[in-house]
């Protein structure tokens, strides 16, 4: 384990998999688009492991007899059935509503960086109860560029005011750490969000930790900031 960064200013994190459990959502909206279209209802397990790689990976799932062309056309449809139903299900991890709570109360800022598009991640925050709490909410779209390019990181740095060394950025995915490596944070790999499958312990980062109730220890060890 790498040491903390010192007198940390915030924690950035990625949204889907991260703070937020969005996978029964993301399901149902995938299940009503199969049924649209008349193809079988994938199970569920698979469509989960896929979240944190967004809409294209999870109609993979669902149709993965279509092509790349057929499915990017299900995409627009997909999002509209999403939006409908994106907080009927969704919670954040056990653990999460006290991290914030901690990081809130010394001193310290968060924000989220996310490939989910804004206009949806905006809707989503804001139904969840976030959006006046965030001090940077950066989308998939908020740039030309997305994770794992560390240009996402870093905008939402100067949103919230923080510098890159004195900051971490948590994740469930590979791409979380590749960028917050990339734009000099210390990286956090959530081993309790959905992964792709994939090992975080494989991805290099600083740290791997199996709850958020890990990551508000650690943080409960460090100063106070004015």
């Amino acid at each position: 384990m790498k040491h903390l960064p010192e007198n940390i200013q915030g924690v950035l994190f990625d949204l889907d998999g991260t703070l937020l459990d969005s996978a029964a959502d993301l399901y149902a909206a995938l299940v009503t688009l199969c049924e649209e279209e008349g193809a079988p209802k994938p199970a569920y397990a698979p469509v989960r492991e896929v979240v944190s790689r967004g809409s294209r990976a999870i109609l993979q799932c669902g149709f993965p007899d279509h092509d790349e062309p057929a499915r990017l056309a299900l995409v627009p449809r997909y999002l509209e059935l999403y939006q409908d139903v994106m907080a009927h299900q969704t919670r954040a991890f056990d653990g999460v509503d006290d991290l914030l709570a901690l990081i809130e109360a010394r001193g310290m800022r968060w924000g989220i960086v996310t490939n989910k598009p804004a206009f949806l991640t905006d809707e989503l925050v804001q139904q969840i109860g976030w959006a006046e709490r965030a001090s940077a909410v950066v989308s998939g779209d908020t740039l030309p560029v997305k994770k794992p390019d560390p240009a996402p990181v870093l905008l939402a740095c100067e949103q919230a005011g923080l510098e890159p060394s004195r900051c971490l950025f948590v994740g469930d995915d590979r791409r979380d750490v590749q960028a917050g490596a990339a734009a000099g944070l210390y990286t956090v790999a959530a081993s309790w969000g959905y992964l792709d499958g994939g090992d975080p312990h494989q991805w290099h980062a600083d740290l791997v930790l199996d709850d958020p109730a890990q990551l508000t220890a650690l943080l409960q060890r460090g100063p106070v900031l004015a």
